[in-house]
């Protein structure tokens, strides 16, 4: 759902002065009001981020399609075909191995959901080069590298950028048949933010947390869990 700033902030101030049990942190009409409102408005994309990266799959929705998906084409296709050219215009790569790469958006955050259409099942979660997993993927053997029956992705710094690479496909001439993602969040022109209808709330004590750490406030602990717990489904 897209939501104005203005009123995200609005929100902030209500959960702090709802949790705090005592006086306000600053009066309205105080001289300093307006620079909370200011820090809050400042943590607002920080908060959303964190809470996004942290939130199970569920809580998500159907986030931002990426890629050349080219459902209903079938295989068989030679490496100079019209379908290859297509690919390699989008940003998808695949080798003789069926191991292959697609080129990420500047803004991706988070992977959501990726397919392959000769893939038994969607990928949710993409590993990085530190995971163990990831040495396993340049086995030339099937059995220990992804495979459609167990594909693994990667989120991977190439010479290319940022890529998702994909293990692996039965031959090159596969197509996407589904790619999703979150994007960094950010304040568009219209003074929105786009965040999923079910990370709201959690957003909206991690930027009271992030606000109230700011000033040294303990409250900002109290805050954080309440956010955690609400990804949690508290």
């Amino acid at each position: 759902m897209r939501v104005r700033a203005e009123e995200m902030v609005k929100d902030v101030r209500v959960a702090i002065d709802m949790n705090r049990g005592d006086a306000p942190l600053l009066m309205e009409g105080d001289t300093d009001t307006l620079t909370l409102d200011e820090i809050i408005y400042a943590k607002l994309l920080d908060a959303v981020r964190l809470v996004e990266m942290e939130a199970p799959i569920a809580l998500l929705e159907s986030g931002h399609d990426f890629g050349p998906v080219l459902p209903g084409i079938n295989p068989g296709h030679g490496v100079d075909s019209p379908l290859l050219q297509h690919k390699q215009e989008s940003s998808l790569f695949i080798g003789d191995d069926g191991k292959g790469f697609i080129i990420l958006p500047e803004d991706f955050m988070r992977l959501i959901a990726f397919r392959m259409n000769d893939w038994k099942r969607t990928v949710f979660e993409a590993i990085s080069e530190s995971d163990p997993r990831y040495a396993l993927q340049s086995s030339r053997w099937k059995g220990i590298c992804g495979n459609p029956e167990k594909p693994v992705v990667a989120v991977v710094r190439r010479s290319e950028g940022l890529v998702l690479e994909f293990y692996s496909c039965r031959s090159r001439d596969a197509t996407v048949a589904q790619a999703a993602y979150l994007p960094y969040p950010r304040i568009d022109g219209k003074g929105c933010i786009d965040i999923p209808e079910g990370c709201y709330r959690g957003a909206v004590y991690r930027a009271a947390a992030l606000a109230l750490a700011s000033y040294g406030d303990q409250l900002s602990s109290s805050m954080l869990e309440i956010s955690r717990s609400l990804l949690q489904g508290g």
